[in-house]
């Protein structure tokens, strides 16, 4: 997520979530983060990661075309998530795997920045 300035303070006073490692992110949206897998306020949802947007998509389905629909929709992508590793949140991710994924995604980040100010 990065922030956008039209919609700074959108989320004020909501709790949101994102991915672990980017939950600063949702500062200038005025929102508190909180760990999980997606969070709906209203008309605002937010999800926290590639499997979390997936699980919210199914979430809407239900709530616009009914629990069997989104079953269906499930069964045609067949979305039946069986990681390989235990390493899917920082719950149960190594202190390593952590490490180097914060390092990853600030190095990502500072490389943004630094194309952003070129243009």
């Amino acid at each position: 997520m990065a922030p956008n300035t039209r919609h700074r303070g959108s989320l004020q006073g909501l709790t949101a979530t994102t991915h672990w490692a980017l939950q600063k992110e949702l500062e200038p949206y005025g929102a508190t983060y909180i760990s999980e897998r997606f969070v709906q306020r209203g008309k605002i949802i937010t999800a926290a990661g590639v499997s979390a947007g997936i699980d919210m998509a199914l979430h809407l389905a239900r709530e616009i075309a009914g629990q069997e629909m989104a079953e269906a929709i499930q069964l045609m992508m067949e979305y039946d998530p069986q990681p390989p590793f235990a390493s899917g949140s920082p719950r149960s991710a190594s202190p390593a795997t952590i490490s180097f994924v914060q390092q990853t995604i600030m190095q990502e980040q500072e490389q943004k920045q630094r194309e952003q100010a070129k243009a």
